[in-house]
């Protein structure tokens, strides 16, 4: 491994071009950068072309100021990650199921435009990607749509969707035959959740797998295109049809009894949530 503090001067002599403005920077004497510069050298091969005025750079010495510059983000990276004693600094990481993050992810987005120096990392993934990931500490916050009975994973209630039928915006639907005349357009989770509802909504009715099927999308955005196309309906988590872009193509089949999801937020449980984690938090809440 490279010496940093060698680094440290081959950077500054790069960015000035001289042994002595690099020396009066860094408060150490220009025999100090030399010897610097000489070990990477010896190690590197030549660095600098010292006839040049201002100095230049061999392509080995484009490599390392590169090298530095990635060293420099890596621990100015480093630091944002541990810090935590600002809440408006610092990564917010969060890992969850599609329908919930459409909603999320925009709302951190927002709170991130109030706090340019938080980083938002989010990815969309099923509960036992999400279990994973926050157990090995990919991911500070996960959420679940089943509570983890896991005791290294403090789980606490976040929020509740409820299951909605969405058919077209000009269809009428009273019956299972309604339904059977659209067809059905399926999706990943899409025979659970449709039959968790429909047995509700249709009582005794044939099953969903009886249904004529007239598609299927495993990107939760696009579940619902074909939908407003008059294409089929679908079951889906209210939040991923709130954020489909043109509501007005759709329309939600009311239901006498709700079904209703609760979602549940995790986290490790040795350790307390960043202080900009929990801030994230309050923030969604407060939104929701």
């Amino acid at each position: 491994m490279l010496n940093p503090q060698w680094l440290k001067s081959f950077a500054m002599l790069a960015d000035v071009g001289s042994f002595t403005q690099s020396a009066d920077r860094l408060g150490i004497t220009q025999a100090g950068v030399s010897q610097h510069i000489r070990h990477l050298e010896q190690q590197l091969g030549p660095l600098i072309l010292r006839s040049k005025r201002p100095l230049e750079l061999t392509p080995a010495g484009r490599a390392l100021l590169e090298y530095c510059q990635q060293v420099d983000r890596a621990q100015r990276h480093l630091a944002l990650r541990l810090s935590d004693g600002d809440s408006t600094c610092g990564e917010v990481s969060l890992i969850s199921p599609g329908s919930i993050g459409l909603r999320l992810y925009p709302l951190l987005l927002s709170l991130q435009q109030q706090h340019p120096d938080l980083l938002i990392r989010h990815r969309f993934a099923p509960d036992s990607e999400v279990i994973d990931a926050v157990l090995h500490n990919r991911y500070e916050m996960g959420l679940v749509t089943q509570k983890p009975d896991d005791k290294r994973l403090v789980a606490e209630q976040f929020a509740e969707e409820p299951l909605e039928l969405v058919v077209p915006a000009t269809a009428t639907v009273s019956s299972w035959q309604d339904l059977e005349a659209l067809g059905y357009i399926d999706h990943p989770d899409g025979q659970a959740m449709a039959t968790r509802l429909l047995s509700r909504r249709f009582p005794g009715n044939p099953g969903v797998r009886n249904l004529p099927q007239r598609g299927f999308s495993n990107q939760i955005g696009l579940i619902l295109e074909p939908v407003a196309r008059g294409l089929g309906f679908t079951v889906i988590p209210k939040y991923a049809r709130l954020a489909f872009a043109r509501p007005q193509q759709i329309k939600v089949v009311c239901n006498e009894v709700l079904l209703v999801d609760t979602l549940w937020m995790i986290h490790r449980a040795e350790w307390p949530l960043s202080t900009r984690a929990q801030r994230a938090l309050t923030w969604l809440q407060q939104q929701l």
